[in-house]
């Protein structure tokens, strides 16, 4: 054996050493009966979110936005999984049509089945979003971060709400990012028009998550309805790919120390089955288990004026 294949065996075995640290959880939790929501599910974390829960039992709706690559990704799950009760639907989070269409055609599809079967939702899963990308506008003006990763998910919360109420007891997760912490939110410049950088305006959208989540769960108590945000952690998937040349090479010195796309998974699955959680909403996890995030994603005031600030943006009424 040469001293090169003895290097790169010995960083495989430190990388994989490294990997091995982040938290373990494992549940055999099963999900016979329900169906579940994810959007983005067509690869990464998303994909791998909809392997474990179908795996679990879960009718699965993958809701993606590049039909080409959620075929593709629909036979990877029903095969990984052995569950044929998995579907694909169009979603493109940019656009509130296209979202509105969506939401329509799951609330129409529950009428239809519910004599004979039902749809039972939970949980619902608000994985998709896109990472420090150029400067660009959605369907409906906003700038496409906030746009993607806030609005669209707000959106599509709303839209599906009152189904989700007949579903309890059911879960809505909301993937956000340890990013958040270096976040701000810009009320009088959501759409970051006056001076776009995109760290920034990924961290806002980050920590408008969180915030969502901590006003959906005030405003969800007592209806069996329970609200997760959490980090998946740095995770090796397609994220990446606005990243400039020295970020991009920055990521690939910290490999090491990052996640697999199963590993990344780990909390959304812990978040939409773990029994003990049944009795927490609001909160913000990370390597499966409650984690501190900012002091600015705990402020209920800017929550509140987020929350009407969206409804007005996307010309809703929601109490």
């Amino acid at each position: 054996m040469n001293s090169e294949f003895l290097c790169l065996d010995t960083n495989h075995r430190k990388m994989q050493a490294l990997r091995n640290m982040f938290r373990s959880w494992s549940s055999d939790a099963r999900l016979d009966g329900k169906t579940v929501i994810i959007t983005g599910a067509n690869a990464g974390i998303g994909k791998e979110t909809a392997i474990d829960l179908a795996k679990r039992g879960a009718r699965i709706i993958m809701a993606c936005r590049d039909t080409g690559k959620a075929d593709a990704a629909l036979k990877e799950v029903k095969d990984a999984s052995g569950n044929q009760d998995v579907v694909t639907s169009r979603l493109d989070l940019a656009d509130s049509k296209s979202i509105r269409e969506f939401a329509e055609n799951i609330n129409k599809e529950e009428k239809q089945v519910n004599i004979l079967k039902g749809i039972i939702m939970t949980p619902l899963i608000n994985n998709a979003g896109v990472m420090v990308c150029p400067y660009e506008k959605t369907a409906d003006g906003f700038e496409m971060q906030i746009g993607v990763n806030h609005m669209g998910h707000f959106l599509l919360t709303y839209l599906l709400l009152d189904l989700i109420k007949r579903s309890t007891p059911a879960r809505i997760i909301n993937v956000s990012s340890m990013a958040h912490q270096w976040g701000t939110i810009n009320l009088e410049d959501i759409n970051s028009e006056k001076n776009y950088d995109k760290q920034k305006a990924y961290s806002q959208s980050k920590l408008a998550n969180i915030l969502f989540t901590r006003s959906l769960a005030k405003r969800l108590e007592g209806t069996g309805v329970t609200a997760y945000a959490l980090h998946p952690g740095v995770v090796q998937t397609e994220l990446w790919r606005h990243l400039n040349k020295p970020q991009q090479a920055v990521m690939w010195l910290a490999k090491p120390f990052t996640k697999t796309s199963v590993q990344g998974a780990q909390t959304t699955i812990y978040c939409a089955v773990a029994p003990e959680l049944e009795t927490e909403s609001g909160k913000y996890y990370s390597d499966c288990a409650p984690a501190k995030c900012s002091q600015a994603a705990m402020d209920d005031e800017v929550a509140q004026r987020l929350w009407e600030l969206s409804c007005k943006m996307l010309s809703i009424t929601w109490e």
